[in-house]
């Protein structure tokens, strides 16, 4: 004999965020999950059996969690809260800042596991196409470190191939020399500490802009480490960078092998450094696809073409 449904009362305004537009939200809990969703009035009737309904109870109480605080409830955070009740995560890693445009969350279940390793981890590897979050979330991740004072900086190296890291023949300081490369980390912490916040943090040294070739002979402590477009590194550099972290030190090496600028691509040091670290203790290692770009639906549509251009040729990307 079946169990009758499970019925959670809520408000109006959490069950249209559970059911979603023609009821797109509760289909992909339902289909997710092997439950049925169903809407009576003042609240959700949940049917399945005992763990599929406490899987997707999980689920519909972050759903609702989100809408009674006023949130937009978008298709991206049903598919997120799908992927921690499924993976027992709970909720997403904490400690993220609140940047201009609100609370930072993780938007699908990659971003979310993504930022699960850079909580438990000491060294993690970000690996994917354009527009997945991950240079992003791992500024925001050691944004919200140097704001609770767990490190003392947040150090951000990245190659600059177009330069040949002759970085000598540019006019200018150093930071002059080097800013054009990381304007979109720049721009990323000016979104979460706000212009102000960023101008003063990096005058005092807690913000740190070190070119990979600069890197070298360096020992960072107490520091959050980040280094971006990583597949532009040779073996040797990323070793070195590698070998920089000191006491208190965590990193996050983000990176896509599909992007590699460098004259001989098979140099390239990320793909053979997570050959050699991936289940190495204390390393995570989160490999980023298709469904997790947040940036423009217009990218997912391109990713998803050369993607599919290189499986017909037999490439592996």
């Amino acid at each position: 004999m079946s169990k009758p449904p499970e019925f959670i009362p809520l408000s109006d305004a959490a069950v249209r965020a559970v059911a979603g537009t023609s009821s797109r939200h509760a289909a992909l809990i339902e289909d997710a999950l092997d439950v049925l969703v169903e809407t009576p009035g003042g609240g959700v009737a949940l049917s399945g059996d005992s763990k599929a309904r406490a899987s997707a109870k999980q689920v519909i109480n972050a759903l609702a969690e989100r809408a009674d605080a006023g949130h937009e409830v978008a298709e991206a955070d049903v598919r997120v809260a799908i992927g921690q009740a499924r993976t027992g995560s709970g909720k997403a890693p904490g400690g993220l800042p609140t940047g201009k445009r609100g609370q930072v969350v993780p938007k699908t279940p990659g971003q979310a596991r993504y930022l699960q390793a850079l909580a438990n981890c000491e060294l993690v590897f970000g690996l994917g196409p354009a527009g997945t979050g991950k240079t992003f979330l791992a500024v925001a991740h050691g944004a919200g470190l140097l704001l609770r004072g767990e490190v003392d900086r947040l150090i951000v190296s990245r190659p600059a191939v177009e330069a040949g890291e002759r970085l000598g023949f540019l006019p200018g300081d150093l930071s002059e020399k080097v800013d054009p490369y990381m304007a979109p980390v720049w721009e990323a912490l000016t979104d979460i500490l706000g212009a102000e916040q960023f101008r003063r943090r990096r005058e005092k040294g807690e913000i740190e802009v070190v070119p990979i070739a600069f890197m070298r002979g360096r020992t960072l402590s107490h520091a959050f480490v980040i280094v971006d477009e990583a597949q532009n590194t040779s073996r040797l550099q990323m070793k070195m960078v590698l070998t920089r972290l000191g006491e208190g030190a965590r990193m996050a090496v983000t990176g896509d092998p599909t992007q590699i600028d460098l004259v001989n691509p098979t140099d390239s040091g990320l793909a053979h450094a997570v050959s050699l670290l991936e289940g190495v203790q204390g390393v995570g290692v989160n490999r980023f696809t298709v469904e997790d770009v947040v940036r423009h639906p217009m990218v997912e549509r391109i990713v998803r073409a050369y993607d599919a251009d290189a499986a017909k040729r037999g490439r592996t990307m």
